[in-house]
């Protein structure tokens, strides 16, 4: 966790952090979802850690007895997360207490890989998305899920809502395909078949409704108009191995950032004839977690 040009590093032995989320609340304060042995075996850890002028403190750590793949913070208590795990469930943690969590969602019959709280104001909606190939809608003051989204033919391994639409979220997944979803409708509402490769991830553009980016296995990064799916708006190049995170910045509409299992971060501006801004080497194991902060414009 730092700025782009430089950054403090706190180490967590023996784990592996697969995805991290700056709080909307607290500036400087993120979540880690971790796991023992690459996540296939062992337990998962929740860490919350702050930077401050010393470096980066641990918070607070929470353990779960199976890899944790994701975390998203709650929309509504500045205190709430929740995880997904490879046991299928979902935890609810509060950062305010010692002990947790405070509840379980075991519905999904393999690894929940990804989960999403909606950032629309007046209802509070979590998706998550599993290796059981489907995504689940959760209200997180009801004990089962909503409903349950089928359609894709492989593991899902990003779920995430629309900034802009209500009810709109957005799946990629190993079947190679892009799916855009309306939690009001039954069915799929649009299916893009985005790469010929495994897809990892995918974000929304912050200031755009109709642009989304997706990550694949084929190292490349795609943009893409849901008013026109017949081919890419922007395609960039450079990372040597699988994509693992996508992520668009929050102040600027056509800078994103990208890292990978070829352990480096990227910084793009896909306006640009050069879109490739730089690229970070810091880590020397797979980079799977990425965020920019809401509240501080260069820190990631």
């Amino acid at each position: 966790m730092g700025t782009a040009g430089g950054g403090a590093a706190l180490r967590l032995p023996g784990l592996h952090g697969y995805a991290a989320e700056f709080s909307p609340y607290w500036p400087g304060r993120v979540a880690c979802a971790a796991a023992q042995y690459y996540g296939i075996a062992g337990c998962g850890t929740l860490a919350v850690l702050e930077q401050n002028e010393a470096g980066i403190v641990l918070l607070r750590s929470f353990d779960w007895n199976d890899g944790l793949f994701d975390v998203t913070w709650s929309e509504n208590n500045e205190h709430v997360l929740i995880t997904s795990s490879g046991d299928g469930s979902l935890q609810i943690w509060d950062t305010a207490k010692t002990k947790g969590p405070l509840q379980v969602y075991k519905e999904h019959t393999q690894e929940a890989y990804s989960v999403d709280w909606s950032q629309t104001r007046g209802e509070q909606l979590v998706v998550s998305g599993s290796w059981d190939q489907t995504a689940k809608l959760w209200d997180p003051a009801v004990g089962k899920s909503l409903c349950t989204f089928k359609g894709h033919e492989g593991v899902i391994y990003s779920t995430i809502w629309s900034p802009h639409i209500p009810g709109c979220f957005a799946s990629a997944s190993g079947d190679q395909t892009l799916r855009v979803w309306d939690v009001k409708a039954p069915g799929v509402k649009l299916v893009i078949p985005a790469h010929q490769a495994e897809i990892l991830s995918c974000d929304w553009c912050k200031y755009d409704e109709n642009l989304l980016v997706t990550g694949a296995v084929d190292c490349s990064l795609k943009g893409w108009d849901l008013r026109n799916i017949r081919q890419p708006v922007f395609i960039l190049l450079g990372h040597t191995y699988a994509i693992r995170r996508v992520k668009f910045s929050p102040f600027h509409a056509t800078l994103l950032a990208s890292c990978s299992y070829d352990f480096t971060v990227r910084f793009w501006d896909f306006s640009k004839p050069n879109p490739l801004l730089e690229t970070v080497e810091h880590h020397t194991e797979f980079t799977c977690g990425l965020d920019l902060s809401l509240h501080n414009r260069g820190q990631v």
